[in-house]
């Protein structure tokens, strides 16, 4: 496993915002921003990673970044996925305390502080909890799903919402950053690397102009994600169903050859148990061609990992540090450390 060094801390808090197809929301994302952290005492930065957004979002950002000081400005060569564009923030921030959140005005600034402050209570991860969401009921039952899949793959409680707003300490960061994956799912690292958590009921906001980015597929690649980069559970189940299968047909073949020692019968008139012979065979063989693709799965991932399938690359740097500026070539870890995350 690899690490990477984070810029040195000098702010109490770090706002990482992936950006896509958000140039409209931008602006008044950055304002409530600097108005609900403006009422702290804290010295702060808004990082805004462009994910080779097609409408213009990063013009808005270097606009911003001219206006506002405190805007860092990071453009990506090209779409790499949410969750890679966060995790390029997150390796940027320089905040004791680091916020990840929306491009589209559903999470509320106005929560930053409140989260902030739970998170000195000794908290690793502070989730905004959001009970009635302002979103399409399939993105509803997907969150659902997701929920129940972190509970059964990362043993997350039942009462905890995994929200994608949510407050982070710097040392938890810094162990996050050292994946180096192709794939990152920012919930599956948290969860391998602490159980400290809590969360604060919060209000989803209607979404500022536009439509959300992520379609029905998008969102099952995110419940794959999940299900097969922190867990081997699901070929342990394979290896159950197999067991199971197993002894099953084993019982039947004995019950089969004692009911035809103790019952024989005239075969002679025709086959006799073909539609239940091919019915056993599509199912078994749908079934076998299932746990090769579960197996797959695995094998695919490990295969773009040890391929160097790159994690980011980022092109362009605004209003960052000499530190950060320097890092603009490769975000990619570098030095081995002993801490692991194990599956």
């Amino acid at each position: 496993m690899a690490s990477y060094r984070l810029p040195p801390e000098s702010l109490h808090l770090s706002v990482v915002v992936p950006v896509y197809r958000s140039a409209d929301c931008l602006t008044a994302l950055v304002q409530s921003m600097t108005e609900a952290l403006g009422k702290t005492v804290w010295n702060y930065e808004i990082l805004l990673i462009n994910d080779y957004s097609p409408d213009g979002s990063w013009e808005v950002i270097q606009a911003l970044c001219r206006d506002y000081p405190c805007v860092v400005g990071v453009d990506l060569r090209r779409n790499f996925g949410q969750d890679n564009a966060i995790l390029t923030g997150l390796r940027l921030t320089r905040g004791a305390y680091v916020a990840i959140m929306d491009d589209d005005l559903q999470h509320d600034p106005q929560y930053l502080a409140a989260m902030v402050t739970k998170a000195e209570e000794g908290f690793d991860v502070v989730f905004a909890d959001f009970r009635h969401k302002q979103q399409r009921v399939w993105k509803n039952v997907g969150s659902w799903i997701n929920g129940k899949i972190a509970e059964a793959m990362l043993y997350k409680p039942k009462d905890l919402y995994l929200s994608p707003y949510k407050v982070i300490r710097r040392d938890v960061v810094r162990m996050v950053c050292n994946y180096d994956g192709p794939s990152p799912y920012i919930d599956g690292l948290l969860w391998q690397v602490t159980w400290r958590m809590t969360s604060i009921p919060a209000e989803h906001q209607s979404r500022f102009s536009g439509v959300g980015n992520y379609s029905f597929w998008r969102s099952a690649g995110v419940s794959a994600r999940l299900i097969f980069s922190f867990s081997t559970r699901p070929v342990r189940l394979v290896t159950w169903i197999g067991l199971v299968t197993s002894c099953l047909a084993l019982v039947a073949g004995v019950c089969i050859t004692a009911y035809r020692l103790l019952a024989p019968r005239d075969f002679t008139a025709g086959a006799v148990g073909w539609a239940s012979l091919i019915l056993a065979v599509l199912f078994m063989g749908g079934m076998q061609l299932f746990f090769l693709g579960i197996l797959g799965e695995y094998v695919g991932r490990t295969y773009l990992r040890v391929n160097g399938k790159p994690q980011t690359s980022v092109r362009e740097i605004k209003n960052g540090s000499a530190d950060l500026q320097g890092m603009s070539q490769s975000l990619q870890p570098e030095t081995p450390v002993s801490h692991d995350f194990t599956l």
